[in-house]
C-alpha cells in the first residue's frame, strides 16, 4: 500500500524501534510507496511513513533491497555530500563515507553482512540516519 509521506520533524528526530517478524508488512508499504515516488526518490525509512521501526529500502542498482535492522559497521573515506529528503524541503549539506558495511536482516530475518560503495552507500548512510532519528 502507497503511504503519505511524513514532513513532521519531531516525529522524524525519534530514534526508530528494531523491526520484528510482525513488521514485515511495512517493508511491503515502503517499496510501494517508494516505488510510487521513483521519479524523485531512491530510499526510504519506515519513519518517512510514519512508522519508528528499523527498516529502510533503497536502489540497489536498479533492484530495491530491503533492510531489516541496519547498522554500519564499518566506514572509509568520508567526504562532503549535498542531499535531498522527501520529508524535508531543499537540499541540505552532510558528511557521508565512501565505503560502508553493514549488518542487517533480510526478509527471512537472517543476519547479513555487505559492503556498499558510492552512490549505494550514500542512499543507505541516509536512511540509517532516518532510523536513528538523525535529520540532513
Amino acid at each position: 500500500m502507497v503511504r503519505e509521506i511524513m514532513r513532521d520533524e519531531a516525529f522524524l528526530s525519534q530514534k526508530a524501534e528494531l523491526a520484528t517478524l510482525e513488521d514485515l508488512p511495512v517493508a511491503q508499504d515502503l517499496l510501494d510507496t517508494l516505488t510510487a515516488h521513483k521519479d524523485g526518490c531512491v530510499g526510504m525509512a519506515a519513519n518517512m511513513i510514519g512508522v519508528c521501526k528499523r527498516i529502510i529500502v533503497f536502489d540497489n542498482d536498479g533492484t530495491y533491497m530491503v533492510m531489516l535492522n541496519p547498522e554500519v559497521i564499518k566506514k572509509s573515506g568520508p567526504y562532503e555530500a549535498e542531499e535531498g529528503c522527501l520529508s524535508l524541503t531543499g537540499i541540505r549539506k552532510t558528511k557521508r563515507w565512501q565505503s560502508i558495511k553493514v549488518q542487517y536482516q533480510n526478509e527471512q530475518f537472517q543476519t547479513r553482512f555487505k559492503t556498499f560503495t558510492g552512490w549505494t552507500a550514500q542512499i543507505i548512510q541516509h536512511e540509517i540516519d532516518h532510523c536513528e532519528g538523525i535529520l540532513i
